[in-house]
């Protein structure tokens, strides 16, 4: 009231009137003020963080902001500041849902499992080491279905080898082979393997030989455990995320979009564990190191 109305000359009669201290009542009105201080400067804050969640579409979290305003400002502002303005003003990150789709084709006699030998063992330090792969599917606009066949460097977190097909046959895995064989160019690590789930393309015998003809040793996850290859799992997950793939009018379209991610991934994006570097960099640095 003393401020609405510009009643300074009555403080003190208001104050006893009110049955509060002068003291107190100047306590509060300084407090008030850096309150509101505070409050339009988390304002602006929010403003820059809309402006770069927007940009993403709403699908980056707070490290990801992070990450992008380090870029932006000469001093960048703290990660957990990040995440109480996106709580305040609700920021949230469009998460994924979970898979509500697994093709799951039931195998042959002559199809082999072999063990779990990965076992979670998911931090690496050698790239080419420790591959994961699997496959997902991709529903286009025209309701037609295709399927994304990726290699993920354990380590580096890179993806070094991709195939998008319409089709579910073993021609999409022997061409992932190749294309990770053609990434490898002879350079095979002596301990190299690569880990997949119990799925019908990786028990078929002639994947398996031509794994084995590549110097590379095969694990495979426990039945039904995702858990197991949770590496590749989750780049799915990011990418499906942050990938417009319903709204492809055409496999060619579809295409573009998958392979400008990739390049995106692997080269521009940088993530919170790897040092806040891409993947590309982190080989390199790990590589170095």
């Amino acid at each position: 009231m003393i401020r609405r109305f510009q009643l300074k000359r009555f403080t003190a009669h208001l104050c006893k009137v009110a049955k509060v201290h002068r003291s107190g009542y100047y306590t509060w009105l300084e407090k008030s003020e850096i309150h509101a201080i505070r409050e339009e400067n988390d304002y602006q804050d929010y403003l820059l963080l809309k402006c770069v969640y927007d940009a993403f579409k709403g699908k980056i979290g707070y490290l990801g902001l992070y990450m992008a305003l380090v870029e932006l400002l000469e001093i960048p502002m703290n990660h957990k500041k990040i995440l109480r303005l996106m709580r305040k003003f609700n920021l949230f990150a469009k998460i994924r849902r979970k898979n509500p789709y697994k093709n799951i084709a039931k195998a042959t006699q002559e199809h082999r499992t072999v063990p779990n030998l990965l076992n979670r063992q998911f931090t690496q330090d050698e790239p080419g080491k420790v591959f994961v792969t699997d496959i997902t599917y991709l529903q286009m606009k025209t309701g037609q279905t295709a399927y994304l066949s990726c290699v993920k460097d354990v380590a580096s977190r890179e993806i070094v080898a991709y195939e998008l097909s319409v089709s579910l046959s073993m021609g999409i895995v022997y061409r992932t082979l190749r294309k990770l064989s053609e990434a490898l160019a002879g350079n095979v690590h002596p301990e190299a393997m690569i880990h997949s789930d119990q799925g019908f393309h990786y028990t078929h015998p002639e994947y398996q030989s031509l794994v084995k003809a590549m110097q590379l040793t095969q694990s495979m996850s426990r039945r039904g455990n995702c858990l197991d290859n949770a590496p590749i799992e989750s780049f799915f997950g990011h990418f499906k995320d942050d990938v417009d793939f319903k709204e492809a009018s055409s496999l060619l379209e579809l295409k573009t979009m998958v392979d400008e991610y990739m390049e995106h991934y692997n080269c521009r994006r940088k993530q919170w564990d790897l040092k806040k570097m891409t993947p590309a960099q982190y080989r390199s640095h790990l590589i170095a190191a």
